[in-house]
């Protein structure tokens, strides 16, 4: 059964993972790490039982082999009155699958004659916010889960016999559903969802996965399954129909509405902001939206078109610095455009809250914009080829499949999450090198975002002075 391998947002989240694992052995200093061996688990599990034996206080990734059970504890720590087993998680808060975890691993412990006293979630505090120095006690909570751990033991015994049961047998015959989601998206997603059309009632807009699930199990699949009479939001019920016929929806007075709330010069902007987990600036919280880079596309009145831009120093926190180029760089009238603007503003607020000498002039910046999502979203425009997302990477090939200028494909960083991730991680390359070429990686990526809307908003007037005879 081929599995889908993880991209690289995924590989990123690891890697968080293990920083903030690593990070989290300070709370519980000087103990002895189990060393990883895929090829010798038993190896891994006796070494484990020798530091017991021998009055170890701590171990990392301690080990332990059951009949039907595999564990390694990422802290296992000899507390005053016995033994106490933390997990480290990079999340925010404790998630209902973390419990699973912890207790499925308690139960392998207690089979292997081993029976915390305590069990506890280490995850990130999100209200942390960092001083001068990271201050590790204060950036973990450790929250005590051990009734709710002891509590589960019945159930992930019966889980445990079921799976046991189930990985005996031959491959299960289990149709697609909403366990395919189950807290993450499996791997094997692109095996089982393979007779799955496209288009299909799992592309639908804004439509619950209950439902397209309730649709599909009654067979209900295509477009061309779905009845006259279902009943449809008017956004899905163009989707379809646009899809059947394969034309473009266009209505021009939504459009004639939206342009006439832009003032010239138009700003078209764009942020592209990194997360971290664990906090590297002062001011800075976990997982904080930090942008580090903006691009700005200025269309003037007379149809001159310029571009001005700011990207960060990844060493360095880059907003007092954007903040100021961009009050710059944007001109002092006209409309701020934006593709889902919230996030824009959003971030413009934030700044204003962490610079309060600059908090007037970035307010009164939230107040100019305008969302060139809107005239999509009002079904102004409507093309088949959206599938129902109005997501600016599903807009642009719509309206310019053949333009080379503006594929997002042929660029080395090919959306924000990538971006992220990027800039993010790029404080730890060593090759100068290597990081200028990334910088101008991330500098053409973020140039598209708002040339991309320029392309957009002149289709758009064009559609409503050419409209006829399109």
């Amino acid at each position: 059964m081929p599995r889908d391998l993880p991209d690289a947002q995924q590989k990123a989240l690891f890697a968080t993972g293990h920083r903030v694992g690593d990070l989290a052995k300070e709370l519980f200093p000087g103990g002895d790490e189990i060393a990883f061996d895929s090829k010798n688990f038993d190896g891994m599990a006796c070494r484990t039982r020798e530091l017991i034996d021998n009055g170890v206080s701590t171990i990392y990734e301690a080990t332990f082999r059951s009949a039907n059970g595999f564990a390694m504890v990422d802290i296992l720590h000899r507390g005053d009155k016995g033994w106490e087993m933390y997990e480290v998680k990079a999340s925010a808060s404790v998630k209902d699958y973390h419990l699973w975890d912890a207790a499925f691993q308690y139960r392998v412990l207690r089979a292997c004659g081993m029976e915390p006293l305590k069990v506890a979630i280490v995850h990130i505090d999100n209200s942390y916010v960092r001083g001068e120095e990271l201050e590790v006690e204060r950036l973990f909570a450790i929250e005590d889960v051990t009734e709710e751990i002891l509590a589960m033991q019945e159930k992930v015994g019966m889980r445990m016999q079921a799976f046991d049961k189930l990985l005996s047998g031959p491959e299960p015959d289990i149709d697609i559903g909403e366990q395919c989601s189950i807290f993450y998206d499996c791997d094997y997603h692109g095996h089982c969802w393979a007779h799955v059309p496209s288009p299909s009632v799992f592309d639908l807009y804004r439509m619950g996965d209950a439902r397209k699930f309730e649709m599909y199990r009654s067979g209900i699949v295509r477009y061309e399954d779905i009845p006259d009479d279902f009943p449809l939001n008017p956004i899905q019920r163009i989707q379809i129909e646009t899809a059947k016929s394969g034309e473009i929806h266009v209505n021009p007075s939504v459009i004639e509405t939206f342009l006439e709330k832009l003032c010239f010069p138009l700003n078209f902007f764009d942020f592209e902001t990194f997360q971290e987990a664990i906090p590297r600036f002062k001011g800075q919280r976990p997982y904080m939206q930090m942008p580090f880079q903006y691009s700005i596309h200025i269309l003037h009145e007379n149809g001159m078109l310029e571009h001005r831009e700011f990207l960060g120093d990844e060493h360095h926190d880059p907003r007092r610095e954007l903040v100021e180029r961009m009050l710059e760089d944007i001109t002092p009238r006209g409309s701020i455009v934006a593709f889902n603007r919230s996030f824009e503003i959003s971030r413009i607020r934030e700044l204003a809250e962490a610079f309060p000498e600059y908090r007037d002039r970035l307010l009164k910046l939230a107040e100019r914009f305008v969302d060139l999502i809107e005239p999509f979203r009002g079904l102004g425009y409507y093309h088949p080829d959206f599938n129902g997302s109005f997501s600016i990477k599903s807009v642009l090939p719509a309206l310019f499949p053949d333009d080379p200028e503006l594929d997002y494909t042929a660029l080395a960083i090919q959306n924000g999450g990538m971006a992220m991730d990027v800039f993010g991680n790029l404080h730890r390359l060593k090759d100068q090198k290597k990081r200028e070429e990334i910088r101008r990686s991330l500098l053409a990526y973020c140039r598209l975002d708002t040339l991309a809307m320029v392309r957009i908003y002149e289709k758009l007037k064009e559609e409503v002075v050419h409209g006829d005879d399109r």
